[in-house]
């Protein structure tokens, strides 16, 4: 007697095969004959298998897998050959990096031959006028010296007075308590007091020699800061007056860097080309009095001048003298 579709439904379901009732009563009992053959061949197969060895059944696993990662493996080698047969993307060329700067930038280095060695005045006068900002910016000196700073006699290292002086507000600070003329802040209570807090209210810190060891516990503070009092930069000294007299004036201290470079600032650009080169020389003059007996041939390597985010003009080192 031929079953009915719901019992035949029942069957597959027991034995877990995966038919519905859209399947026809055909193609149920086609699956459910095919899952007795399946049946009925598999302790064939298991008798087959060895205990132990290659034809075990955990051989059989590992062979099977084996051959299923190399022909992983050969399918990806067969991507990887298809994708570097295609033709590539044309690559787009970086761009420069004059490219990448900004509008006003890139106008105003047009004033600038490119590789061309400038003389020291028109260099200044030329740094003036490619100024691509609106404010007052500062007119920048870097020099690199034909020195090893890890030497000590190599290691330059300065102070001066500019001529025309920096064009910047200084606020100095005596670290004393005896009156000092033109010092915005003085007094060693005053003045610790807002230490303590971490408050600095100064761009120059000068102190007497006397009183250099009540500031030691500030070190930490001012030293990473370039405001530690020191002698060669004379802010330790026993004419504080003189002292902060001279910092308001535009003292300005250099020191060479890890690469053998002097980096300073010589003005601004509302000084004109006649002041700056005045100050351009002092600077110059002050680095040939400290060349090292050591050192021969060039003592300058390479000189440029520039603005505050300006572009950079390379100056003739033999128009510095």
């Amino acid at each position: 007697m031929a079953k009915s579709k719901s019992e035949l439904l029942e069957e597959a379901k027991a034995l877990k095969l995966y038919v519905t009732a859209k399947n026809t009563v055909a193609e149920i009992t086609a699956a459910i004959e095919a899952a007795g053959v399946d049946a009925e061949a598999e302790p064939e197969r298991e008798a087959k298998t060895a205990k132990a060895g290659k034809r075990s059944a955990k051989g059989v696993e590992e062979a099977e897998a084996k051959a299923e990662k190399i022909e992983h493996q050969k399918h990806r080698e067969e991507e990887t050959v298809e994708a570097e047969s295609k033709p590539k993307a044309p690559v787009k060329p970086a761009r420069s990096r004059l490219e990448r700067r900004g509008k006003n930038f890139r106008k105003a280095a047009e004033n600038i031959e490119p590789n061309k060695s400038y003389d020291l005045k028109e260099a200044l006068e030329l740094a003036v006028k490619t100024n691509p900002v609106k404010f007052d910016a500062t007119v920048e000196l870097h020099v690199n010296l034909n020195v090893d700073p890890r030497q000590a006699d190599q290691n330059i290292r300065d102070n001066l007075i500019l001529p025309a002086g920096t064009g910047k507000t200084v606020r100095v600070a005596a670290f004393t308590d005896d009156t000092v003329s033109n010092a915005d802040v003085s007094g060693i209570e005053t003045i610790t007091k807002a230490l303590d807090k971490g408050a600095i209210e100064f761009d120059v810190l000068v102190c007497a020699p006397a009183n250099m060891a009540k500031l030691g516990k500030y070190a930490r503070l001012l030293g990473p800061r370039g405001l530690m009092p020191n002698p060669k930069s004379g802010t330790v000294t026993t004419d504080l007056d003189k002292a902060v007299a001279e910092a308001k004036a535009g003292r300005v201290e250099y020191r060479v860097d890890s690469t053998g470079i002097v980096h300073l600032g010589i003005g601004k650009v509302s000084f004109g080309g006649d002041k700056l080169l005045q100050n351009a020389q002092a600077v110059f003059a002050s680095l040939r009095s400290n060349k090292p007996s050591s050192i021969k041939g060039n003592y300058m390597r390479a000189v440029h001048v520039t603005t505050t985010m300006g572009p950079s003009i390379l100056v003739d080192a033999s128009t510095t003298n």
